[in-house]
């Protein structure tokens, strides 16, 4: 906080001056959405053509006035798509994708996610987002739907991030620094620079934050430095470096109904006897490539990742318990994986040449993991000690092909094979547990859309994914014993989907409707002694519909709005309990699928830049989440409150933005304000999916707010 006084006096001084020139900030519009080319779908295509639901999010609504902590700040405007923040640095907010996701009580999962094309996903389908400083960013893409044709494992939907590039001249500097409620700070620096064929980005970042929940607290710093080298002509050579360290991500965990009530910001008793945290640092290197042909391009990626995590749960060990006797997991991660692709005309060059794209990913995880019994921070005995190695391959061939200008037609396959692997080093359960897994599949997709008319672009898609347990999953046993889950086994889907987009005058849309039909779904059906155990569900029937629209009322005044209909539900569904020692199956066919409400609503403004300034409101409302598979635990919707409901969004939450920004030759200012939940709502906003005892409510913060700017300058 020392450095807000010095930046909000700069901005005192120079506003007079800068406030005197004229303002070249343009506000970036869905309008000109049918021109936006994106590469999710691994080869470049404008949105129009493109025959899936593809969402972009530009920088202005990533960066703009944001506080640029989390995912939902920037993803919650697009249909389809569900980030429900748990405000625990720990564990991350959960992303959910048309459905895919929900059960991660950690992390990503079931979603394919890449930092400027280089994978953040491991090969077993858990991800990471350690890496992204989401103030670094240029855009989003989005690929919503079954994916697996594409990029393999677990891609139930597709998150391309890309960060922003260097300017075009040899040299720029900016600074940007923020803080707010709960001790939020953040810093950061972003250099760019430009010589000839070479030019280079580095960015560093440092964000605190005491959480307003007990036992919340987080420190992490972010490096990134990207460069490119023009090699000849036809060839590009570039470098992605990246490293975080996050010395401290404290857990409150989830709490119980009566504790919402008395206590929102507090903490789960054992997470503050045990101390639940996590220590963990990530560097990431990546070698790209790109030549192009007289009839196309190959690309390659070489990358390696090292991650070492230091974690400290609540969660009970199986030897002895106690107040404060907790679990210690400690791993050593090694990543390392190739990537490599061509596309390429079949005929002469044209509009209508089909095209194909092929190649290959490999990817190999090693973790060494060690869990051990952990006492008031002494770790004292040892019962986990094994190494986890998971392989994936995947070779795949994607065709495009217009037969006619108004038609783009596609299709492809891919084979996947994942090994999984464990070594059991420990000895004292008086078994090994070590064996071998191998997952494979066949995907593919086939669409077609029809462009013939710029107010009306239909479209078509068949597609399929695959998605096998994470090592975390298959590791988390009933008997609390090494190795892997030997009957937890691969998820798999089909998905249906029609849908159309288009402009129309000042209107901009896009519609889509699906069918997501899911075999032996994984879920965390109960949780032993706080951790989650998963199991395999029978069929998932994933049905929605999403809409987007967008009006731009003059060049200063856009409205945007999105609606959500998620009607997920379980349709073979049976879970075995023992009840006074008598084993009952518990049938929950035609339940809701648990973590994502049936309905959910996001309307915005946007307007300016008016003599320099911006205002940017967002209003988000969702119908009843459950907490559970049985449906018995749920938030609150929009529908009537009953005694002891506990409350989600509702009928909405508010939030607010401010900026201003103001240029002289090659300098800019731009100072920012922001206040979240501005009606100081009492809300949950995440839940633990069937989190045991009733602890499962994961509480937002009332109003809160944040300030701060940005300055720079360029050559």
């Amino acid at each position: 906080m020392r450095l807000l006084p010095l930046f909000a006096l700069g901005t005192l001084l120079t506003t007079p001056a800068l406030a005197q020139v004229r303002d070249t900030t343009t506000l970036d519009t869905a309008k000109v959405l049918p021109e936006i080319t994106v590469t999710v779908t691994r080869t470049p295509e404008k949105v129009a053509r493109v025959p899936a639901a593809i969402g972009v999010v530009n920088k202005g609504d990533i960066q703009g006035a944001q506080s640029t902590l989390g995912l939902d700040e920037a993803l919650n405007n697009l249909p389809g798509v569900y980030v429900a923040n748990r405000y625990n640095y720990s564990v991350d907010q959960r992303l959910s994708i048309r459905g895919f996701g929900s059960r991660a009580n950690f992390g990503v999962r079931g979603i394919k996610v890449l930092l400027d094309g280089v994978p953040q996903t491991l090969p077993d389908g858990q991800s990471q987002l350690s890496n992204v400083d989401f103030g670094n960013l240029r855009s989003i893409e989005v690929l919503r739907g079954a994916s697996s044709s594409l990029y393999g494992n677990a891609s139930g939907g597709v998150l391309s991030l890309n960060s922003e590039q260097a300017g075009p001249g040899p040299f720029a500097q900016s600074f940007r620094a923020e803080g707010g409620s709960y001790g939020l700070f953040k810093i950061s620096s972003r250099t760019t620079g430009r010589s000839g064929p070479a030019d280079g980005v580095f960015s560093i970042s440092r964000t605190t934050l005491d959480g307003f929940r007990q036992n919340s607290a987080t420190q992490l710093t972010q490096l990134s430095l990207n460069g490119n080298y023009l090699a000849g002509g036809s060839t590009t050579l570039g470098v992605r470096f990246s490293y975080s360290d996050q010395p401290k991500a404290q857990n409150p965990g989830a709490l119980t109904r009566a504790e919402v009530v008395a206590n929102p910001d507090s903490a789960g008793a054992n997470n503050l006897l045990r101390k639940a945290d996590k220590d963990v640092s990530q560097g990431q290197l990546a070698l790209v490539g790109t030549h192009y042909t007289g009839s196309g391009r190959f690309d390659v990626a070489v990358f390696g990742l090292l991650r070492n995590l230091d974690n400290p749960l609540a969660t009970p060990p199986p030897q002895g318990t106690g107040a404060r006797i907790g679990t210690f997991v400690r791993i050593d991660r090694q990543v390392y994986g190739v990537r490599l692709a061509t596309e390429q005309r079949l005929g002469a060059a044209g509009a209508r040449t089909p095209s194909l794209t092929a190649g290959f990913d490999l990817q190999r995880m090693r973790d060494n993991r060690e869990n051990w019994r952990d006492s008031s921070g002494i770790r004292d005995t040892l019962f986990i000690d094994q190494t986890e190695k998971v392989t994936e391959f995947g070779g795949f061939a994607q065709l495009h092909w217009s037969p006619a200008e108004a038609i783009v037609l596609s299709g492809g396959g891919r084979y996947d094979a994942v090994r999984f692997d464990v070594t059991d080093h420990f000895f004292g359960d008086g078994s090994d547990n070590s064996g071998n897994r191998t997952m494979s599949s066949v995907s593919g997709n086939v669409g077609a859309s029809l462009v013939k008319d710029n107010r009306f672009s239909p479209y078509i898609n068949v597609s399929t994914s695959f998605e096998t347990p994470t090592t975390t999953e298959l590791v988390n046993q009933q008997a609390n014993v090494g190795g892997f889950n030997e009957s937890l086994d691969p998820q798999r889907a089909v998905n249906y989907e029609l849908g159309a987009r288009g402009v129309v005058g000042a209107f901009t849309y896009s519609v889509a409707g699906f069918l997501a039909r899911i075999k032996d779904a994984i879920v965390p059906f109960t949780e032993l002694s706080g951790r989650s155990l998963f199991t395999n569900a029978g069929r998932l029937k994933n049905d929605g519909i999403e809409v987007g629209l967008t009006a731009r009322v003059t060049d200063q005044l856009r409205l945007f709005g999105n609606w959500t209909y998620a009607n997920y539900r379980f349709d073979t569904y049976r879970v075995q309990r023992v009840a006074n020692n008598v084993i009952v199956v518990d049938t929950l066919d035609g339940k809701r699928l648990a973590g994502v409400p049936k309905a959910f609503i996001r309307l915005g403004l946007r307007a300016g830049p008016v003599r320099g300034f911006t205002l940017d409101v967002d209003h988000t409302m969702s119908s009843s989440v459950f907490a559970d598979d049985a449906n018995s635990v749920y938030v609150n919707g929009w529908g009537k409150s009953g005694a002891g409901d506990i409350n989600g969004i509702g009928l909405g939450v508010t939030n607010l933005r401010m900026s201003w920004q103001g240029t002289s030759g090659g300098a800019f200012i731009r100072p920012f304000v922001g206040i979240n939940n501005l009606w100081d709502r009492s809300y949950v906003g995440s839940l633990t999916i069937n989190g045991t005892f009733g602890r499962v409510f994961e509480p937002a913060p009332g109003r809160n707010y944040y300030l701060g700017g940005e300055i720079g300058w360029a050559k």
